[in-house]
C-alpha cells in the first residue's frame, strides 16, 4: 500500500493553467500540458470509453496504465470534482460522466458537504470537510490494502507533499513554458531529501520523474 501523487507539470513547474475562457473552459494551455497523456491508448479506453485500440503505446502510455493500477481509493478536490462549476446546485454530479474512470470511492474535500453520489462503473463520490490526515484515514480504511492516489489538483497534492502524507510522487514534465499557474514545487524545498528519484524520457519528449520514499 502507497500514498501516490501523479500530475502533470510545465518546464517551469506550473501544474495548471490560467487562459480559460467561457468559450474554451479548459483552455489552450491545459490539451499543451496533457498532451501525451491524452495522446494514450489508456487514456482514450479509460476515460474516453475508446474500446478501439487506438493511442500511444510506448513510455507515456506504461505510466498512464501504472496510474491507474492498484489505486484502492481517490482523493481529490472540489475543482477536480468540478464542484465549483454549478455549487449550488444540488442535482450536479461532476464533469467526470455517467462512467468515471476511478471505479473506487473518491473522497473530494470541500467546504460544503453534500450526500454521497454513486456512479456506474464503480465509483462512488463522498463529500467531507477535513485535513489531510482525516482524508487520508478514511480512504485507507476502505481501500482494502490497496494504494490511496491524491488525484489534484495542484493545491491539494501540495497539501498532502506538505504535511509528509505521500510517498510516490510522480511528475510528467511536458516541455513546454507555461509562466503562471500554482507552482507544484513552491514550499517544497528539499522534498527530495529521503525519496529515492528516478527518471525516463518519454517518445513525446515528456519526462517523467519519480520520487519513492
Amino acid at each position: 500500500m502507497a500514498v501516490r501523487v501523479d500530475l502533470n507539470i510545465s518546464l517551469d513547474g506550473f501544474a495548471t493553467t490560467t487562459d480559460q475562457t467561457a468559450e474554451n473552459p479548459m483552455g489552450e494551455d491545459w490539451s499543451r500540458l496533457v498532451a501525451a497523456y491524452v495522446a494514450t491508448r489508456t487514456f482514450r479506453e479509460r476515460v474516453l470509453h475508446d474500446p478501439s485500440g487506438e493511442g500511444t503505446t510506448g513510455v507515456d502510455d506504461k505510466y498512464g496504465e501504472a496510474y491507474f493500477a492498484e489505486v484502492g481509493a481517490e482523493i481529490m478536490g472540489a475543482g477536480m470534482f468540478g464542484l465549483h462549476n454549478f455549487p449550488d446546485d444540488p442535482d450536479w454530479q461532476g464533469w467526470w460522466g455517467d462512467e468515471p474512470p476511478f471505479r473506487v470511492p473518491v473522497f473530494v474535500l470541500t467546504h460544503a458537504p453534500r450526500p454521497s453520489i454513486e456512479m456506474a462503473g464503480g465509483t462512488t463520490f463522498h463529500f467531507l470537510s477535513a485535513t489531510p490526515q482525516e482524508a487520508l484515514d478514511r480512504a485507507l480504511a476502505v481501500a482494502d490494502g490497496k494504494d490511496v492516489r491524491i488525484g489534484g489538483g495542484a493545491t491539494v497534492a501540495r497539501d498532502f507533499l506538505k504535511a509528509g502524507l505521500v510517498d510516490q510522487f510522480h511528475v510528467a514534465i511536458a516541455p513546454i513554458l507555461l509562466g503562471r499557474g500554482i507552482r507544484i514545487w513552491d514550499d517544497l524545498r528539499g522534498f527530495e531529501s529521503g525519496y529515492e528519484v528516478t527518471t525516463e524520457t518519454a517518445e513525446s519528449g515528456v519526462v517523467h520523474v519519480t520520487f519513492r520514499r
